[in-house]
């Protein structure tokens, strides 16, 4: 491994009514983004959608950062998803857990990370609508991605696709 330098990207998720429309997002350092919308979902959902989707796009990213105001999604991806697998999906209540499709996709991409000789991703808490740039702009996406989802669509948009970058030197309008 070489020492090549972090990459950020913070993430975030919304919803409007919990449940309700959802939406995610991921927004990196350098002002790529990308966001998605959820018809029916939690915020949770979109909080653990937004880090899935900032693990995915970032596959080849070797020193990647993810910062996140959701201590849920950060446990989840840390410390519990492994565990819900080995007791067949339930938490350590016996309960049933929650967001499954979502967890395995997520240990899907930890373990083609660590198949490609990646390390894993690291995971910050950042504490969320208080003046961090990259997480407002996560948040001003994720709620954009909950509001077309009110729309009853599901869909997704990324500046790796056809959107511009953002620029992340300054925050969004809304002064999340």
């Amino acid at each position: 491994m070489t020492d090549s330098p972090r990459y950020i990207v913070a993430t975030d998720g919304a919803c409007k009514g919990n449940p309700g429309p959802t939406g995610w997002a991921w927004v990196g350092e350098d002002g790529e983004w990308a966001a998605g919308a959820i018809p029916q979902g939690t915020n949770n959902v979109g909080e653990l959608m937004g880090l899935l989707k900032a693990i995915e796009d970032h596959a080849d990213v070797e020193n990647l950062v993810v910062q996140a105001d959701s201590k849920y999604a950060i446990d989840t991806y840390t410390k519990w998803m492994d565990g819900h697998r080995r007791r067949g999906w339930k938490t350590s209540t016996g309960a049933p857990t929650k967001n499954v499709d979502i967890l395995e996709q997520l240990i899907v991409a930890r373990d083609a990370r660590r198949a490609a000789g990646l390390p894993d991703v690291v995971l910050e808490h950042v504490r969320g609508h208080s003046g961090h740039v990259l997480n407002a702009w996560a948040d001003e996406r994720a709620v954009r991605g909950s509001e077309h989802a009110a729309k009853g669509v599901a869909s997704a948009w990324s500046s790796l696709g056809t959107h511009d970058k953002i620029d992340v030197s300054v925050a969004p309008k809304n002064g999340r």
